[in-house]
């Protein structure tokens, strides 16, 4: 090869009437660059008009709910229709639906949120005041049920068909499909109340004992924490588990992993190494949208456990029912499901670039 062969083979081959233009100059990182924020704007979008739709959703749904809020609001006194009437004026509940949709909707573009009923507060610092309480409940659990799924769900498939697989399959199976709000109910009768010759060993509910500060009070805090806890922990791993044995079934079999082993790696390092990283796309799916419901929390352990957080004020704001603080919470949890899927489908690219070709 002559030396003025060479710089052409670095710059690349001569430009004829396919390759001239603009394009002649974009290499192939410039192309995937390109075609990945059209991906991703495209997700993006879809973000945006998910997002609208709950918004809508949000407040027609909810005006299904029997009850009148301005009745409850007077706490069963009674009052005047002057002094009914007010009450209708003061929140709004007097205008047309299509004007109070309007005004709902231009507010909330804004991070308005509307006023609790009940609570005569702005809805957005009721969420803002449980939000820390639903992540550390939930937040906890979410990193214990990951880590534990991942691992016994790794370990299964590599030992698929043994009495492991069988056990660990079997239990997450059983635990996944039993209600959680019924396990609740179940732990606290026996490790709350006490059952026979087991004593009551934590608190049936609450998130704090009250009049206890510093370390004495985190030590409190972890106490409550421990039953609302395992519940979800117990009830939510084996989705993580199933999903995760799955996608590393599928790979097991694939000509990389036969030729890592023709190399001499060991087992061990066949899995950690080369299996599982590329088993692991469907179980990002998967901790994305739990991630996102960690926000939400979960209804009905909150409120059998009575934990003062979002779930729990849904609950509450339902019963009356409490318009706006419902809307609110609505609007928030499904916005956290929304946000995490659409970041899980923006990374997928980057994990996988087969995903978005």
């Amino acid at each position: 090869m002559t030396a003025e062969a060479t710089p052409a083979l670095v710059e690349g081959p001569a430009a004829g009437p396919g390759t001239s233009g603009p394009a002649a100059g974009r290499g192939p990182r410039a192309r995937n660059t390109t075609a990945y924020l059209r991906y991703a704007a495209g997700k993006l979008a879809g973000a945006a008009v998910s997002l609208l739709a709950v918004l809508v959703t949000s407040f027609f749904l909810f005006r299904l709910i029997p009850g009148d809020p301005v009745k409850f609001m007077t706490g069963g006194r009674q009052v005047s229709e002057q002094q009914l009437a007010a009450y209708r004026r003061e929140f709004g509940l007097d205008l047309p639906m299509w004007r109070q949709f309007t005004d709902y909707c231009g507010k909330a573009l804004t991070g308005d949120l509307g006023t609790s009923y009940q609570f005569r507060t702005p809805v957005i610092d009721k969420i803002t005041e449980a939000l820390p309480n639903t992540l550390l409940l939930t937040g906890t659990a979410f990193v214990i049920y990951t880590a534990l799924g991942i691992l016994l769900g790794t370990r299964s498939a590599w030992r698929h068909g043994g009495l492991g697989d069988r056990l660990n399959t079997g239990l997450a199976l059983t635990l996944y499909s039993i209600p959680a709000f019924w396990l609740g109910l179940l732990l606290i009768i026996v490790l709350s109340v006490g059952v026979g010759p087991v004593p009551g060993l934590f608190p049936t509910g609450g998130m704090e004992s009250g009049g206890k500060e510093g370390f004495a009070y985190a030590v409190d805090v972890a106490h409550h924490l421990v039953l609302p806890v395992v519940t979800l922990v117990a009830v939510e791993y084996g989705q993580t588990l199933l999903v995760t044995r799955s996608a590393l079934l599928d790979e097991m079999g694939s000509d990389y992993l036969t030729t890592a082993r023709a190399k001499g790696l060991r087992d061990d390092l066949v899995r950690r190494r080369h299996a599982v990283p590329n088993a692991l796309l469907p179980t990002v799916t998967l901790i994305f949208v739990n991630l996102g419901r960690t926000v939400a929390g979960v209804i009905l352990v909150e409120t059998v456990f009575s934990w003062p957080g979002l779930g729990g004020l849904f609950y509450q704001a339902l019963s009356v029912p409490d318009l706006p603080l419902v809307q609110g919470l609505f609007f928030v949890f499904a916005a956290a499901v929304i946000l995490m899927n659409t970041l899980a489908d923006v990374l997928y690219p980057l994990l996988d670039p087969r995903v978005g070709r």
